[in-house]
C-alpha cells in the first residue's frame, strides 16, 4: 500500500453548555452512520485565532451571534484517515449561548463558497451524553468538569 502524506489542519471545537446540556448538531441530508452527531467546529483560518475561530464557527454554523467563549480547555491531534489524508490539530474551548436559543432549530452553512451549502440541525442533549459526539470530538469533554461548574 502506497503510504500518503497526511496535512496538518488546525481546527477549533466548541462546546457550547447550557444548563447541563451540550449543544450538538446532525446532518439531516447525510446519513448518521456516515457523520454522526457532532460538536460545533471548523478549520482556522490563516491569521485567525483559535479563539476567534470558535466564535465564528458558532456563528455560521447555528446562524446565531451572541455567543462568548468562557475559557480554552486544550488541544489534541486527532488522524482522521481514511476519510481524508489529514491529521487534525484541534482546539477545544467552553462557550457560552446567547440567550435567545431554541431547543432545536435547522441553519444553513454556506460553506464559506468552497462547497454546496450544508444543512445542519442543532439540538442539545445531556452532558452525560456526550460520548456520542463522533470523530474524537469528545476527546477533552471531562475538562468541564475540572474545577468549574460547566455552566460557565
Amino acid at each position: 500500500m502506497e503510504r500518503l502524506e497526511r496535512t496538518v489542519v488546525d481546527k477549533a471545537v466548541i462546546y457550547c453548555v447550557r444548563r447541563g446540556r451540550l449543544l450538538v448538531m446532525s446532518h439531516p441530508d447525510f446519513a448518521q452512520e456516515e457523520v454522526g452527531i457532532q460538536a460545533p467546529a471548523g478549520t482556522i483560518r490563516i491569521g485567525e485565532t483559535p479563539e476567534a475561530a470558535a466564535v465564528r464557527e458558532l456563528e455560521e454554523e447555528t446562524g446565531y451571534t451572541g455567543f462568548s467563549i468562557v475559557r480554552f480547555l486544550g488541544a489534541s491531534d486527532y488522524d482522521i484517515t481514511p476519510y481524508r489524508f489529514e491529521q487534525q490539530r484541534r482546539f477545544f474551548f467552553l462557550a457560552d449561548p446567547p440567550r435567545d436559543l431554541p431547543e432545536r432549530w435547522v441553519s444553513t452553512e454556506d460553506q464559506d463558497g468552497r462547497a454546496p451549502p450544508v444543512q445542519l440541525e442543532f439540538f442539545w442533549i445531556p452532558l452525560q451524553q456526550a460520548h456520542v459526539l463522533q470523530a474524537g470530538q469528545g476527546a477533552l469533554i471531562g475538562r468541564l468538569f475540572d474545577g468549574a461548574n460547566p455552566d460557565g
